[in-house]
């Protein structure tokens, strides 16, 4: 017997916010027979392509320490570079650069959302099939 991701949670002083950034960052929507609003405590955004959910949960703490569990972010279709660019100007944070780390063409960064929720960008499909 196994199990499957039903969807991602994480937990946020302010569901609704950090649902609108990561909607923008992702290109993810809200379900239209249930949108989120301001002062949601639970809102959930889908990936129209895969289905594949985030879920964001108020909780009272606040977050207090590195995550132990991250989202690692594959560009659709623009370099890493240029997904970089953008994630910042959405209000992401860099908190690490370690392109290159394992020779060139190598790495990632690492980025936190507004809560700062740490995850990382990587290369595209493309930039991938083009270094081999």
């Amino acid at each position: 017997m196994t199990s499957y991701v039903s969807h991602t949670s994480i937990d946020c002083a302010n569901a609704f916010e950090l649902s609108e950034f990561w909607k923008k960052m992702l290109g993810y929507v809200d379900d239209p027979e249930d949108p989120n609003f301001p002062g949601h405590e639970e809102c959930a955004i889908h990936d129209p392509e895969t289905g594949h959910t985030l879920l964001f949960l108020e909780v009272p703490e606040a977050k207090s320490i590195k995550n132990r569990l991250h989202l690692d972010l594959r560009p659709r279709r623009d370099p890493q570079d240029q997904e970089l660019a953008h994630l910042l100007e959405l209000g992401a944070t860099q908190v690490d650069d370690l392109r290159g780390i394992h020779g060139p063409g190598s790495g990632w960064v690492v980025l936190a959302d507004p809560e700062g929720n740490e995850f990382c960008i990587l290369h595209s499909d493309e930039e991938i099939a083009a270094m081999r």
